[in-house]
């Protein structure tokens, strides 16, 4: 599985686009009055105000080459300011093997750069071209389990098999390809933010034609 299509709500469109299009340029592949489409590697990203209710925003992350990760920091850095924890602007998940660092987008997204020890290396020098694809979408919903086990019956597994928790978060999906649905519950503080998991509208459609959805009733749907 890797994510084709993940659409957002947001209410700061015009804020948004120019900080994706103009400021670190993702291509842009359509727009309209109310929404707008950026390429992210092999994957899109869109941004709707269609019936947008509150300050809607989310986490998800970025896969970048394996062996780019301080060029991209720099990249990144003189465009806008990294997040920081304990005092630390990146971080090494020793269980991915992975370095990572974080930002927030207009809307308050809070937006991963992540390069895996297994990702493709490039000779490029680092630009937004280079990013390989969505690598991870925040899904909060009310009952973890119960929407890990929907995920389970149309193939997309917990990446150790672990039981699926209420408590910690799920990483749903294939490790050796590095792309995950990391399923939560409303409440727990994302890192390198200030922001506690809540349950806004999401549309994720994957490479094996799953569709999953948070509809505006915050109830989550499934599809394959």
């Amino acid at each position: 599985m890797e994510v084709q299509l993940v659409k957002l709500q947001t209410d700061r469109m015009n804020e948004m686009k120019k900080f994706y299009v103009d400021l670190f340029g993702f291509p842009l592949i359509n727009e309209n009055k109310s929404s707008f489409r950026i390429k992210v590697g092999s994957s899109e990203l869109e941004f709707t105000t269609e019936n947008v209710k509150g300050n809607p925003f989310y986490h998800f992350a970025f896969n970048i080459p394996s062996n780019q990760f301080s060029e991209a920091k720099s990249w990144v850095k003189e465009r806008v300011e990294l997040n920081v924890e304990d005092g630390d602007d990146e971080v090494y998940f020793s269980f991915f093997s992975a370095h990572a660092f974080y930002f927030y987008d207009p809307a308050g997204n809070i937006v991963e750069f992540i390069s895996r020890q297994g990702s493709k290396e490039e000779a490029k020098p680092f630009s937004i071209d280079n990013v390989i694809n969505i690598s991870e979408i925040g899904l909060t919903v009310n009952d973890a389990i119960s929407a890990g086990t929907r995920l389970i019956e149309i193939g997309i597994n917990e990446r150790n098999n672990n039981p699926l928790s209420q408590t910690s978060l799920n990483f749903m999906g294939d490790k050796s390809k590095g792309v995950f649905i990391i399923l939560n519950q409303p409440g727990r503080r994302w890192i390198f933010s200030d922001k506690i998991s809540a349950i806004f509208p999401i549309e994720i459609l994957t490479t094996d034609g799953s569709k999953i959805i948070v509809n505006s009733e915050n109830l989550i749907e499934v599809y394959k």
